[in-house]
């Protein structure tokens, strides 16, 4: 990087937390409800493949809700509903409170060893923000107050690694690229989209592994602060 670091960004699934547990408790809690609210449904023995087609329905009518995951997800329920007979009203009004269920536990996250830690160090001199192409809003979790900023996919209609998602949130920073580290574990949408928008990207990669993209690669958290003080001593030479 040409210039000092002053904004590092995060991925956050994978990256700060594992996700599986809690998409995992968010889906169980989502078809509770719905479960609860109609009984008569058996929503939940639905065969995968119609929800899959269900799915394929409502983004072929509306594609931009591939960008939008959070409206997406309720516009499916809605559309499942109203499958099983349920009259329009209802059916979105349930959809909107299945996917307020969904998001109680979406929050209840898990933090990667060091992740608080972490962050805590390196805001001490740099800013901190989350770019996600996922629906976590980092501010309902346990370290949302170490975060300066967040930009989720779905705000904009683009996601990773579209550059342009990175570009509105360093505009939105104030910040030019080359002032910036993103740090995320896929390679692809992190890595790729980040230095393809001009940043300094750092593959978090628990497997370890070698990338000719980005400037470093950290096996764990707790390595990141020496790797950013790295990469600073180098743009200052």
């Amino acid at each position: 990087m040409n210039s000092a670091p002053r904004l590092i960004t995060f991925d956050l699934d994978d990256t700060l937390w594992d996700v599986r547990p809690a998409l995992q408790a968010a889906e169980q809690a989502q078809w509770s409800f719905l479960a609860s609210r109609f009984p008569d449904l058996h929503l939940d023995s639905t065969p995968r493949e119609t929800l899959d087609t269900i799915r394929r329905t409502v983004l072929k009518k509306e594609p931009a809700l591939a960008h939008r995951i959070s409206l997406f997800r309720e516009r499916f329920i809605d559309a499942l509903l109203q499958s099983h007979g349920v009259a329009p009203d209802a059916a979105a009004v349930a959809a909107s409170e299945a996917f307020a269920a969904f998001l109680s536990q979406r929050h209840a996250v898990t933090l990667f060893d060091d992740a608080a830690t972490v962050l805590q160090a390196l805001k001490r001199q740099y800013r901190i923000g989350a770019i996600t192409n996922g629906n976590a809003d980092v501010y309902q979790t346990p370290i949302g107050h170490l975060f300066d900023h967040a930009w989720r996919a779905e705000e904009f209609g683009i996601s990773k690694p579209d550059p342009a998602l990175f570009q509105h949130a360093f505009t939105d920073a104030g910040v030019t690229a080359a002032e910036v580290i993103h740090v995320g574990d896929c390679h692809q949408n992190d890595v790729g989209g980040a230095v393809a928008a001009g940043a300094t990207a750092i593959w978090f990669n628990p497997e370890g592994g070698e990338s000719a993209v980005a400037a470093s690669v950290v096996r764990n958290l707790a390595e990141l602060p020496a790797a950013i003080a790295q990469l600073e001593r180098h743009s200052a030479e």
